[in-house]
């Protein structure tokens, strides 16, 4: 295949990297109107769109075909990570290897000694992170007085990242002759004022079609319980059995959990977060690349970057704040024409959040609950029966023991065993609670079929919320948590049920524990209801319905219980962190309440 409206050396490049035809965003800045030109790109991740501006900025770096010489860098690309700043330099150099162009990457984490040597040598194109190019742009060892092109590649997720001054301080030590092209899978409005600024008659380019949902992704919500977020990721790893999977969560300390209770339940996992060395984010993509490893829980700028041809799963452990942070995140997978399945783990609550996230992306999901395990062992069955019969290539000296093994034992014991050698290699599924109203109102809890109301003296004036009261019940009570009912937080007063065969030795426990002159959680009123809480359905009740429970937020300014912690255990719960100095309880006098709790999940 020819490519006559390309600079030779790149279209030989392209043809011997196996391209046949060029991807739409690739063929649109090729054309005759995009030549020399400013150019705002909109095109979904995966779509070719470093080799896109490689190709965009061949007019100002090459004169009939040859590299010009270059003292001074000529082309700047400025990505917001490292990993996809090292993609992106990975994909021009082989792209302009036949120009013999000079390529160099200065990112966060690596030398920086290093890094100011090379550009002293010199470059013809530099790619890197804002703010290290803004460091070696302020120490003077990047002189960009002779850059004909400059590219932001993710632009609208380096602004959200907050590298808004670095990409300013870059942007205006340039010649203002040159071309600059703003590349991004979306295009908020920080961008729009960035390429007015920045930007001359600019065209605009956007292959993003009608439904932004990417074509080449399944969307699948999956709604769960609160505490059955981790079961819930271990059933889908199951069920879906990805060569390559990756997990999103929203913080570090998160990605860390997660990634120890895989790594202890038998997966071959890794961790991609800030608080992890180049070093060891290198050997982790490589363990992922080489099949060493099959899943990777990772934070969503770690992520930014990464280009795994084996990735078909994506797994939202934790709701993407935004559309565009959904479709980052699912672009991951679903690349160069491969098929990929990205599954929103939904805590029933948020369902209404997130159907109106995935309205506003315009994408359909198809909703339903976490693989069970009886279906999980199906899939088994199927995939063991498929590589147990696929052909193989037997040495001589494997011939011999299998004959002596069929000696002693027969046929079926033989195969017996090699079944069980292969199901013992996989993690065994968990048993997760229903969380569909069918399932709960299915779901019936022994002992609760005779109870005693109790009530205590803090409600909803004093934000109380079921996830910090029942804690406080456990420890007020010496009960667990399977031993309280329904909680129904009303105004100024709270009420709960405790069965009747435990509700003497909970009183007797409350009145020991209670202390006028301690700490707030033991000035706490507790006592027996004289009758059930009347009207409950009219009040802004908490029904805690089973072990799980579940909190709803009860002002617009405290704290909220409807993500996926719940009162679901470690990580996922809230815990309260202290006594709340700036509010009374009860709305007079009276001890304070406790703080806004934080949330680990």
């Amino acid at each position: 295949m020819t490519f006559p409206q390309i600079p030779a050396p790149l279209a030989e490049a392209i043809t011997g990297h196996g391209y046949e035809t060029l991807t739409p965003v690739q063929a649109a800045v090729t054309e005759s109107e995009a030549h020399g030109r400013d150019l705002v790109v909109s095109a979904q991740t995966g779509s070719g769109k470093t080799v896109a501006f490689g190709l965009a900025m061949a007019d100002e770096l090459l004169a009939d075909d040859e590299l010009a010489f270059a003292v001074k860098p000529l082309a700047l690309a400025i990505a917001p990570t490292r990993e996809l700043a090292q993609q992106v330099s990975r994909e021009l150099e082989w792209l302009y290897a036949k120009t013999h162009a000079r390529i160099v990457t200065c990112v966060g984490g690596m030398d920086p000694v290093k890094e100011r040597k090379q550009l002293e040598r010199g470059a013809a194109i530099v790619v890197g992170t804002p703010g290290r190019l803004r460091d070696h742009l302020e120490r003077g060892k990047l002189d960009l007085s002779a850059l004909r092109a400059v590219v932001l590649d993710e632009a609208d997720e380096m602004l959200d990242m907050g590298f808004r001054e670095d990409l300013e301080e870059l942007l205006d030590a340039t010649p203002e002759t040159r071309r600059t092209l703003l590349f991004s899978a979306t295009m908020p409005r920080p961008i729009e004022a960035l390429a007015q600024r920045y930007q001359k008659n600019a065209l605009r380019i956007s292959t993003v079609g009608e439904n932004r949902g990417h074509g080449d992704i399944a969307y699948k919500a999956v709604t769960v319980a609160p505490s059955d977020i981790e079961h819930a990721v271990v059933n889908l790893l199951r069920f879906y059995d990805a060569e390559t999977a990756i997990l999103f969560c929203a913080t570090r300390d998160n990605v860390k959990h997660l990634h120890a209770t895989l790594v202890e339940r038998g997966f071959s996992a890794v961790a991609l977060s800030g608080e992890h060395s180049q070093n060891e984010r290198n050997n982790a993509l490589q363990a992922l690349r080489d099949r060493r490893a099959k899943v990777c829980v990772a934070t969503d700028v770690a992520a930014r970057g990464i280009d795994l041809p084996s990735l078909s799963l994506v797994v939202h452990v934790e709701i993407p704040r935004d559309a565009e942070t959904l479709q980052h995140r699912s672009g991951r997978t679903g690349r160069a024409g491969k098929k990929g399945t990205a599954v929103l783990l939904v805590p029933y609550p948020r369902r209404r959040r997130v159907e109106m996230m995935l309205r506003g992306a315009r994408i359909e999901a198809e909703w339903g609950e976490a693989p069970t395990p009886e279906a999980i062992r199906a899939q088994d069955r199927d995939r063991l029966l498929e590589k147990l019969l696929a052909p193989v290539e037997v040495e001589d000296d494997d011939r011999e023991l299998a004959k002596v093994v069929l000696e002693t034992l027969s046929a079926e014991d033989v195969a017996a065993a090699l079944v069980r050698a292969h199901r013992a290699a996989m993690p065994q599924p968990e048993e997760l609670l229903g969380n569909s109203p069918e399932s709960r109102q299915k779901r019936e809890r022994p002992g609760f079929d005779d109870v005693v109301w109790f009530r205590m003296n803090v409600g909803r004036d004093e934000r109380a919320e079921a996830r910090w009261i029942l804690p406080v019940l456990c420890r007020r009570g010496h009960v667990t948590r399977d031993a309280v009912g329904q909680i129904r937080i009303n105004g100024d007063q709270t009420y709960f049920q405790i069965p009747a065969a435990q509700a003497e030795q909970f009183e007797r426990a409350v009145a020991r524990t209670a202390r006028e002159d301690g700490e707030y959680e033991a000035t706490i009123l507790i006592e027996r209801a004289p009758d059930a809480p009347r009207d409950a359905a009219r009040h802004r009740s908490r029904d805690r319905e089973g072990p799980q429970g579940r909190g709803r937020r009860p002002h617009g300014n405290g704290p909220r219980s409807d993500g996926p912690g719940g009162e679901g255990s470690a990580p996922y719960r809230a815990r309260p962190t202290g006594p709340r100095q700036d509010r009374p309880a009860g709305g007079g006098g009276g001890k304070p309440f406790h703080k806004k709790p934080k949330k680990s999940w």
